[in-house]
C-alpha cells in the first residue's frame, strides 16, 4: 500500500451525484480545488444535476461540501490500493 500512495497520492476515489437548483460546474470546481486536497477532478452537468469525480484522501469532506449544495445520491468511494492489489475497493 505505501508504494501506491507514494506514486498516486491519493487513496480514495469519490464520485457521486448532485440534485439541486443553480449548481455551478465552475463554483464547486473552484471550491474543492481551493479547499480539499486531490487530483483528477471531473465535475459535470448542469443548474440541476452535476456527476463529480475525485481522488483525496478526505472523501467526507467532499460529501460534507456537496451535501451543502443539494440532495447527494449514487455515492461511491473506492479504496485505489486495494483495487490496485486486485481486491474488491
Amino acid at each position: 500500500m505505501g508504494e501506491y500512495i507514494e506514486e498516486n497520492n491519493f487513496i480514495f476515489d469519490t464520485q457521486l451525484l448532485i440534485e439541486g437548483q443553480n449548481l455551478s460546474e465552475d463554483s464547486i470546481i473552484r471550491y474543492i480545488t481551493e479547499n480539499i486536497e486531490g487530483d483528477c477532478l471531473l465535475v459535470v452537468g448542469d443548474e440541476e444535476l452535476i456527476k463529480l469525480h475525485f481522488h483525496t484522501n478526505t472523501p467526507w469532506k467532499v460529501l460534507e461540501y456537496c451535501v451543502s449544495l443539494g440532495e447527494v445520491y449514487d455515492v461511491v468511494i473506492e479504496n485505489m490500493p486495494r483495487q490496485a492489489r486486485g481486491l474488491k475497493g
